[in-house]
């Protein structure tokens, strides 16, 4: 065997052997038993939303991801672990939530993830911690007092390819409906007053409304989409602390109280104690 051939063989076997251990060591961290893990070190791996208003949004004056979803997560781990406790967040999308999860990269999703009956296929999810639904964003002294109230006389704005445009036609058959490309788009054409409500989730609207306090949502919620907080299959201990956590803060107040905080105004959100979720 040449010598280039033999240089060949020992780096093949270089990065057969890193590849091998790398696999290993991702498949000890996703399988490890975090209620095992946190007691001898306490610290919970939160994947949280870096880019949405109320929930968990980046303040890029301090570097430090702010929220509603933020602060539920810093009273969990509070309550597993004392006040000793840390609380470490990584930004998580939709697309890359479970993914992470899966892999071990973190220990919960905590990012306005809708419990579904195709996601408890992949993970485990707490109890309800927000109760989100469809609502109605209208102008502050609107005619419009929910989904029951729209007539042929009212234009709803909704986002192209969501499923709010199907809710809306199903709740209220003779209002009209222009679908736009996102969510900035329906709520500017909005305030132009090109309809006469915008439509889709309660807490995406609630964002809209503490940008403007013109607006308001009315109704409540007229489709449920609970959000829960995720956690990989197997991991039975850990969830069961954070349900505890949960039952707690609810007896304690200190649920309410970072409810409050965020939706001073609102409480078709909060979620009651031991919530969950009916498929």
């Amino acid at each position: 065997m040449s010598k280039f051939k033999k240089f060949a063989s020992l780096i093949a076997i270089g990065l057969a052997v890193v590849l091998f251990l790398s696999g290993c060591r991702g498949q000890s961290v996703a399988d490890e038993n975090i209620a095992t893990r946190i007691d001898e070190t306490p610290t919970i791996n939160w994947g949280v939303k870096y880019d949405t208003r109320l929930f968990g949004l980046m303040n890029i004056k301090d570097r430090t991801v702010q929220g509603f979803d933020i602060d539920i997560a810093k009273q969990i781990t509070k309550e597993i672990l004392g006040d000793e406790g840390k609380a470490e967040f990584v930004e998580v999308t939709s697309k890359t939530r479970i993914p992470l999860l899966k892999n071990g990269n973190i220990d919960a999703i905590i990012a306005t993830m809708t419990i579904s009956k195709e996601r408890l296929e992949q993970v485990n999810f707490s109890d309800i911690y927000f109760s989100a639904g469809q609502s109605l964003l209208v102008e502050k002294g609107s005619h419009i007092t929910g989904v029951d109230s729209l007539t042929a006389d009212d234009t709803v704005l909704v986002v192209k390819g969501s499923t709010s445009a199907v809710n809306i036609r199903e709740a209220a058959p003779e209002a009209n409906i222009i679908e736009l490309e996102n969510y900035s788009e329906a709520f500017t054409a909005l305030q132009a007053g090109q309809g006469q409500a915008m439509s889709t989730d309660n807490a995406i609207l609630l964002g809209m409304a503490s940008e403007n306090d013109k607006y308001e949502l009315v109704g409540g919620t007229f489709t449920n989409e609970p959000y829960g907080i995720a956690i990989n299959k197997g991991q039975d201990d850990f969830l069961n602390e954070v349900n505890k956590a949960l039952e707690t803060m609810h007896d304690n107040g200190t649920y309410d109280k970072i409810y409050d905080k965020w939706f001073p105004n609102d409480s078709d959100g909060k979620a009651a104690k031991g919530a969950k979720f009916n498929a």
